[in-house]
């Protein structure tokens, strides 16, 4: 059957499911002084703010990955800025109450066999609990897995909140 002789497409972008996720944006830099203000002051004057933020360099770059109170006023900032950048999923993770809330984490991950692939903590707490960015080798596996183990699951909705000063 060719295409478009009765076959439906029953295609799905992660855009276009109801995922509790968080965009991250990776941006390329040289690794210079001054590189990460520079990239920092172009949220000045918006409403957008950094409430995650993790950094990896080498001898010749870094990349910084930025997660965002509004993520498309975010790219539209970074975009105009001219930047090279990279959007994934993350997974906003409410950590319970818990003396080892990361191994309870890593456990009900480990035990779906899920691979942690970055996590780094939020600077800005939607409950004020903490809370961490995570991103898995399967977002889908690892929404529900953490959901049925009770874990509280943060999204860009919540972020926005923080929009303005």
């Amino acid at each position: 059957m060719s295409i478009g002789e009765g076959a439906g497409t029953d295609f799905a972008t992660m855009r276009g499911r109801d995922y509790p996720s968080i965009r991250q944006f990776t941006v390329f830099l040289e690794n210079r002084v001054g590189q990460l203000v520079e990239v920092v002051r172009k949220f000045q004057g918006s409403k957008v703010r950094i409430v995650a933020l993790s950094i990896s360099d080498s001898t010749e770059c870094a990349l910084v990955r930025f997660l965002l109170s509004d993520p498309e006023a975010g790219r539209e900032i970074l975009e105009r800025a001219g930047l090279a950048l990279v959007e994934s999923d993350l997974i906003g993770i409410e950590l319970p109450d818990t003396p080892q809330p990361m191994l309870q984490m890593c456990t009900a991950l480990l035990a779906a066999e899920l691979n942690i692939i970055q996590v780094y903590p939020l600077l800005v707490r939607p409950t004020g609990r903490p809370a961490v960015a995570v991103m898995v080798d399967n977002i889908e596996m690892a929404l529900d897995t953490l959901t049925s183990q009770g874990f509280r699951l943060i999204n860009e909705d919540e972020l926005k909140q923080y929009d303005s000063p």
